[in-house]
């Protein structure tokens, strides 16, 4: 039984919802506008302040559904009206993050400076302080695209467990490993 598809979303002040034809739901707030295709088996409604998602029956997969609808819809919401932000950190000697607009270039320890063109629809800042590491920023109002280019731009140089050099989320935890003992 999913407890998450139960819930009903709540629609803040500013934000409009229309339930199209071919189930796609298109969320309009301050921020943006988001659209989301629902599958056909779960019927969305909306009730005055809330919107309800409701399956037809207990099938794993419709529960699945359920669940997932619910919470791609709460994140469209959440989205268009504060929208969500992603910080990444570069460790490592030398490792810098320098942007013009959306171009994104990388210093990640390479011969050459890795060039990340980041979706219209993200805003990057790069922030470069001394005694620091260098941060990247990434907002915008589409979580799944946020993530996804937020683990692309990790994947370019994860973090290795020995000195923890490499792109990380900036409250990510990496496990150290003890290397080499010292001989006799």
């Amino acid at each position: 039984m999913s407890r998450i598809g139960k819930k009903p979303i709540t629609i803040p002040a500013g934000v409009k919802i229309t339930v199209g034809a071919d189930n796609i739901i298109t969320v309009k707030g301050p921020k943006a506008e988001l659209k989301q295709a629902v599958d056909r088996d779960i019927t969305v409604t909306i009730e005055e302040d809330h919107i309800v998602l409701k399956r037809p029956t207990d099938q794993i997969r419709h529960r699945a559904m359920h669940g997932l609808y619910r919470s791609l819809l709460s994140n469209m919401v959440n989205g268009v009206t504060e929208g969500f932000k992603k910080q990444l950190e570069l460790v490592g000697v030398g490792y810098k993050a320098a942007n013009q607009g959306n171009l994104l270039d990388l210093s990640l320890g390479y011969s050459h400076n890795i060039i990340f063109e980041v979706p219209k629809e993200l805003k990057v800042e790069t922030l470069t302080e001394k005694g620091k590491n260098p941060q990247i920023i990434l907002e915008g109002s589409d979580r799944q695209l946020l993530g996804q280019v937020a683990a692309k731009i990790r994947s370019l140089r994860k973090p290795e467990p020995y000195k923890g050099k490499g792109v990380k989320y900036s409250d990510e935890i990496v496990r150290r490993k003890a290397g080499k003992a010292a001989g006799k």
